[in-house]
């Protein structure tokens, strides 16, 4: 009983950003990648728990990110985000955060893997 009642309690679900826009408020999981188009704007003298950047969902939705965490390592090298948080004032609100990050061998190399997903933390 109490496992199903805690099924039950976990509100996050994974949607687009056009979804996660028409539920303002609702925490939702939501993929994408990197929009290296737009700038990445992290300022830690002004806070440093702050990582502004933009988002495209596997739709092509756009949209800006406040991630309440410092800018990961080699976050502009990341080829999958995929964010927890709500969607309020125009922005989503991210409060997670994990990346895909690049493989680790290159093509002249003898073993190719697959990105590893990091946890931001």
């Amino acid at each position: 009983m109490a496992m199903l009642i805690g099924t039950l309690a976990d509100n996050s679900t994974f949607m687009g950003l056009a979804q996660a826009m028409e539920s303002p408020g609702r925490e939702v999981r939501v993929k994408g990648m990197l929009d290296k188009s737009q700038p990445i704007v992290y300022e830690p003298v002004t806070n440093a728990n702050l990582t502004e950047f933009t988002l495209v969902d596997d739709e092509g939705v756009k949209c800006k990110v406040k991630l309440a965490k410092a800018k990961p390592f080699d976050f502009e090298r990341s080829e999958s985000i995929v964010l927890t948080g709500s969607f309020e004032d125009n922005a989503f609100h991210a409060n997670d955060m994990l990346m895909k990050c690049p493989s680790k061998y290159t093509e002249g190399n003898q073993l190719k893997t697959e990105g590893e997903w990091t946890k931001v933390q």
